[in-house]
């Protein structure tokens, strides 16, 4: 039988960090959503339903860290 942990207990770190990189795509399709007018599809409960984002999202900037790479010369 598989007993379920906490995503952080997960033995990987990429699964560890998973939970955290899907609140930053979530918010950043937050913000990409307001700033073009366009609704979001969301299971709630099993239920599919449209939002709109407040228009604030759109004002509250998702900080992502540097990448590996730089822009070449």
């Amino acid at each position: 039988m598989n007993t379920r942990k906490p995503i952080d207990q997960a033995s990987t770190a990429e699964l560890r960090g998973s939970w955290q990189a899907l609140q930053r795509a979530a918010r950043r399709a937050r913000e990409l959503a307001a700033q073009t007018g366009t609704e979001l599809i969301v299971s709630r409960g099993g239920v599919i339903t449209r939002i709109r984002p407040a228009p604030d999202a759109a004002v509250q900037r998702v900080q992502e860290a540097q990448g590996p790479y730089k822009d070449a010369p």
